[in-house]
């Protein structure tokens, strides 16, 4: 019976800790300052957002940036690791690595926002699902580059191509892995 004390026990803390933990961190997603001169993707003609088919490019995105992010957050694990005894080098690399990681998802969110936006979903499911009060929060030009990228829509005439848009063209000509 003891056992069982300890286990219902140990469950109980589990889920508070589970609790506690989200409404943690929906105080952080609601502390997360907008983008630099944070913007609404502007509809794009081509109907409403299909609830059936994910475009190709979306994932190829998903893909391409989730393993980048990782390479850094394994970065930070390793460097973690290796350079116990050396703070300055342990902080130094850790943050190096954790900020390149979080700014691969940053981009990563608001352009997956910005499509959602051009296809006409509602502000308000937006915000769900971004966790955001703002459902603009995360739209930032590089953002809206990226998409235009992806989605192969050209640069405007006489104007250099932009490097995000550069690099969505790259993910969208590689498909998905």
């Amino acid at each position: 019976m003891a056992s069982h004390a300890r286990k219902n026990a140990a469950r109980r803390q589990q889920d508070l800790t589970v609790t506690n933990r989200r409404a943690a961190l929906q105080d952080i997603r609601n502390a997360v300052p907008p983008a630099p001169q944070a913007r609404s993707a502007s509809r794009v003609p081509g109907g409403e957002a299909d609830a059936e088919v994910v475009p190709a490019e979306l994932i190829a995105l998903v893909q391409d940036f989730v393993h980048w992010e990782r390479r850094h957050l394994d970065d930070a694990v390793g460097a973690a690791r290796q350079h116990i005894k050396s703070p300055a080098n342990w902080h130094r690399l850790v943050l190096y690595a954790l900020t390149d990681a979080l700014a691969y998802n940053f981009l990563l969110v608001g352009t997956l926002a910005a499509y959602l936006q051009e296809k006409g979903v509602e502000a308000d499911l937006l915000r769900r699902h971004l966790q955001s009060p703002d459902p603009d929060r995360y739209i930032n030009q590089e953002a809206l580059d990226l998409l235009a990228g992806l989605m192969g829509r050209p640069v405007t005439e006489g104007q250099q191509e932009p490097t995000w848009h550069f690099i969505g063209r790259q993910i969208a000509a590689c498909g998905i892995q």
